[in-house]
């Protein structure tokens, strides 16, 4: 069995996160999906809004008790930017006989070609892509799985949005989550 590895900001980490890797989970076999938060992306021009240290936290809350789903913060203990590449030999090091399946939403994957290294990238693990229904096909060389998800409108950018308003976020992220931004005053 294979361990799955979703990246990203997770600012704040939300219900589409958790569906999305728990599907993959299913759809591959997976013996559990690693939650990756980055320091900063090196492709996006904004970083994220929330600390490292709550961003780790929140992610720690959401998959508290969710059997198979887990953080790993390496990727937040190492100097910005961060590169995926890095992340697997850092993986590979401590886990040498493990295999891992990169999951990546369709607008990672269509930026797959610009990462650094991309084809070392995929010799370190089985890149695997997650659609949603009416999102465009993503076809590359270095993909090996394509996995169906839901097609759950949430997104981080209008969770925050719906804090800084004064909104409520409830059905959006794990009760959890949202009782420690709103104890914490994040995205305000």
């Amino acid at each position: 069995m294979a361990t799955g590895l979703l990246g990203g900001s997770f600012d704040p980490v939300h219900h589409g996160h958790l569906i999305a890797a728990e599907r993959a989970a299913e759809a591959l076999g997976l013996a559990r999906v690693l939650f990756v938060p980055c320091a900063r992306q090196p492709l996006k021009r904004q970083g994220p809004v929330a600390a490292p240290e709550h961003r780790r936290a929140m992610l720690e809350l959401a998959v508290r008790g969710a059997g198979r789903l887990a953080v790993d913060p390496l990727e937040l203990e190492r100097p910005a930017p961060s590169y995926t590449v890095d992340t697997l030999h850092a993986l590979h090091e401590r886990c040498p006989d493990e295999r891992f399946v990169l999951l990546l939403g369709a607008d990672a994957a269509s930026d797959l070609p610009r990462w650094r290294s991309a084809e070392e990238v995929a010799r370190l693990a089985e890149v695997a892509i997650l659609t949603r229904p009416g999102a465009p096909e993503v076809r590359s060389p270095l993909v090996r799985h394509v996995v169906a998800t839901p097609a759950i409108e949430i997104s981080a950018s209008d969770i925050r949005a719906r804090c800084l308003a004064g909104k409520s976020i409830r059905y959006l992220v794990p009760d959890a989550v949202a009782e420690y931004i709103e104890q914490e005053r994040l995205y305000r």
